[in-house]
């Protein structure tokens, strides 16, 4: 008696687990991704600072365009080789950024097994198909899908109504995954020149030579046998200088009175 009840009990164990093993076949996906051989493009950009405030930016670029761009917080360069923030930022310095894109195309592929009973099919676009758990469930029918029905391979026009029929589905879906990587490096402005103090330079003149100056003779002293100068005779007088005027005067009065004459 015992081991008919427990020859009972397992049968009716491998029947529910004929049963769960069945319901989990009737629809199973499998999903794969297959990459292709990805492309990179390199992109760099050249500019100048020329305003700072907070995190906002005015750069003019190498082109002549002024750009206005906000800084995200966090976001970092390297400049001169040490890393800085937009806090560091200073007029005049000259930035580059690399812009490095990766376009790598996918292929999702998707494989969907599908058991059941038909229960209802409008070929060539669906099938309804009775699932083990009693349940109805429509199916779109890809173009030229084929079913094994009893292990031979038919396609949707050969299904009937009652058939127990499996299907694989498979999806392919074309993708492409594009991954961005920007890199922001620059220089800093040069330093301005300091003035060079010009230190006072101490510097000699040299005098011009002196010139030669002849000695005043000095005063001749007559010999003491010597004879003493004649002295001149006095003839400075105005006497004559009157006389000449007197005989031109008169020569003058005659000249003026023969012309009057001759009239």
């Amino acid at each position: 008696m015992n081991w008919q009840r427990l020859r009972i009990a397992v049968t009716v164990l491998i029947a529910c687990l004929g049963c769960a093993l069945i319901l989990s076949a009737q629809e199973t996906t499998k999903t794969t991704t297959t990459t292709g051989a990805a492309a990179k493009q390199v992109k760099v950009e050249r500019g100048e600072v020329v305003y700072v405030s907070g995190n906002e930016v005015v750069i003019k670029m190498e082109d002549g365009e002024i750009r206005h761009i906000t800084v995200p917080p966090g976001a970092k360069g390297t400049v001169d080789g040490r890393e800085v923030g937009v806090e560091d930022l200073k007029v005049g310095m000259k930035l580059q950024r690399t812009i490095t894109t990766t376009t790598t195309p996918q292929t999702v592929t998707t494989i969907r097994t599908i058991q059941g009973k038909v229960f209802q099919v409008m070929p060539p676009s669906s099938i309804i198909l009775t699932l083990g758990d009693g349940t109805n469930k429509q199916y779109k029918i890809p173009k030229d899908q084929k079913f094994m029905v009893d292990g031979k391979e038919v396609t949707a026009f050969e299904i009937r109504k009652g058939m127990n029929i499996s299907a694989t589905v498979m999806v392919q879906v074309p993708s492409t995954v594009v991954a961005q990587q920007k890199k922001v490096t620059g220089t800093a402005p040069p330093a301005p020149e300091v003035p060079v103090k010009m230190e006072p330079t101490l510097l000699f003149e040299q005098a011009p030579a002196p010139k030669a100056v002849a000695a005043a003779e000095p005063p001749r002293v007559p010999a003491a046998d010597e004879p003493a100068p004649k002295k001149l005779p006095k003839t400075g007088s105005l006497m004559p200088l009157l006389g000449l005027l007197g005989l031109f005067s008169c020569g003058l009065s005659f000249g003026i009175g023969l012309l009057r004459r001759s009239r």
